[in-house]
């Protein structure tokens, strides 16, 4: 990766990461609970200032973030404003407000991409041609519609992309439509190093949305991905699917990768990891929003609240353990990349 990579993907990583903490905030500060501190990032402080009663801070390690909210520490745990001593539907707004900011964040991403950037058309019209491939050496151009390959009608793209893939190195009659007038021509897919699938260097053309109709397919393709990602984590549970986890040097290293293939990659990307990010945080692990969650229901059910002070020592455990999860991932990651 080089260093512009690099500092792309920390760049994304941390506006994570704050989106995060940025809604657990709003939310404290809405329903009046004392927020100490918002810091980004981790680790020793680059720069800070007070505003009011909270201390806002940019620190050196830009791989996580935090809210310091008063109550939270057994020596405030009688703080009239600290979160322990708020009612238990305002608690329940403030453990979720995280998690629904990254999943608001990744609706507004893909409502952006839809809009600004586009979405590839399944319509069997070349978007655009890349230098030095078949395509161009065969005079193909922006704005051609396939009609047909060796005699056989073509209704979409992905159609039209089988067949090539399917035929490296295999002459391929096209039939082409530009501006009202058809001709034939003929390719040869090149064999593409990385895939080993044939390729003759075209993409699609692409459909932009009104800004509505971005706002629209952003919350179906949110709602999608975050269907595929419930369905890969139950195969990995159910043992169907081998288990693949990264950390954040992996997540850093994958941004990076997906910035070599532009904006929509980096963005597309992004909002993936937002939306994990999202939906792991609500898992009933200890030390994560899940756990704080699930002492609140068992405080429902009793009608009474679990000692914070056990609840405290609960979450401490728990993210010793996560620490511990953590650095293991973290030396896979670092395996993976340099071998």
């Amino acid at each position: 990766m080089s260093p512009q990579e690099i500092l792309i993907a920390l760049v994304f990583f941390s506006l994570l990461i704050a989106v995060h903490e940025f809604g657990h905030f709003l939310a404290a500060k809405l329903c009046r609970v004392r927020v100490e501190e918002f810091s980004v990032g981790m680790g020793p402080l680059l720069v800070g200032k007070k505003w009011g009663e909270t201390f806002y801070c940019l620190r050196a390690v830009p791989l996580g973030g935090y809210n310091k909210m008063a109550g939270m520490e057994p020596e405030t745990l009688d703080d009239p404003r600290g979160f322990y001593r708020q009612s238990g539907g305002r608690r329940l707004a403030i453990l979720i407000s995280g998690s629904l900011m990254n999943f608001l964040l990744a609706v507004l991403i893909y409502a952006f991409i839809f809009w600004a950037l586009g979405s590839p058309s399944n319509q069997p019209v070349i978007g655009r041609v890349l230098p030095d491939w078949p395509a161009q050496e065969a005079g193909l151009a922006a704005g051609d519609r396939i009609v047909a390959i060796n005699g056989r009608s073509i209704d979409y793209w992905q159609d039209m992309v089988s067949i090539i893939h399917r035929s490296p190195g295999m002459p391929l009659e096209l039939t082409v439509e530009r501006k009202g007038r058809v001709f034939r021509v003929e390719i040869v897919p090149r064999l593409d190093p990385q895939s080993q699938v044939g390729m003759i260097g075209v993409e699609p053309s692409l459909i932009r949305f009104s800004p509505f109709g971005a706002l629209g397919q952003g919350i179906r393709q949110t709602a999608l991905v975050l269907y595929l990602v419930l369905v890969g984590l139950g195969q990995m549970f159910a043992r169907q699917v081998p288990v693949d986890l990264v950390g954040p040097v992996g997540v850093v290293q994958l941004l990076g990768e997906a910035a070599r293939f532009g904006t929509a990659s980096v963005l597309s990307f992004a909002a993936f990891i937002s939306l994990n990010l999202g939906l792991f945080n609500l898992f009933p692990i200890p030390a994560l929003d899940g756990s704080r969650l699930l002492f609140l229901a068992v405080e429902a059910l009793r009608g009474r609240p679990v000692d914070p002070r056990k609840e405290g020592l609960v979450h401490l455990v728990g993210f010793a353990v996560l620490v511990g999860m953590l650095l293991i991932i973290t030396y896979r990651d670092l395996l993976r990349i340099f071998g």
